[in-house]
């Protein structure tokens, strides 16, 4: 039961899954989703933030945020991937809308992670906010 209850948290990409506290993103434990303006303000104000694209190669060469790092969602080795990662060090991922990312902060969550700040709307919301990709 355990189970359908993490792969129904997971399935949609909206903020209900995760935690949308009213407390700084930088705060430890902070396990999130947040706006444009806030994930910017959060990789652009801190330097010991790992940004992780987690779309397809594809999507990421054809434009991502500058210092990003492509870990596939959708790879068979996600799961590995973010195994290898430091669980203590502070994240910020982002995808096209929010879903992946958003279902990859589940994920993150589940593998003990506690400081990942997820893109809201991703980078369908970065460019309509007039913020580039490289």
């Amino acid at each position: 039961m355990a189970i359908a209850l993490a792969v129904g948290a997971g399935a949609c990409g909206d903020s209900d899954s995760t935690d949308k506290a009213s407390s700084s993103a930088s705060e430890p434990g902070s396990m999130r989703s947040v706006g444009v303006k806030e994930f910017n303000e959060l990789i652009q104000g801190d330097s010991s933030i790992q940004l992780i694209d987690v779309r397809r190669p594809d999507e990421f060469a054809a434009g991502h945020i500058e210092g990003a790092t492509l870990i596939d969602f959708e790879s068979a080795d996600f799961d590995t991937k973010i195994a290898a990662l430091d669980k203590s060090a502070k994240y910020a991922i982002y995808c096209r809308s929010g879903n992946r990312s958003g279902q990859a902060l589940d994920r993150m969550k589940e593998a003990g992670f506690t400081q990942v700040t997820n893109l809201d709307g991703g980078v369908i919301e970065w460019t309509a906010a007039g913020l580039d990709l490289v």
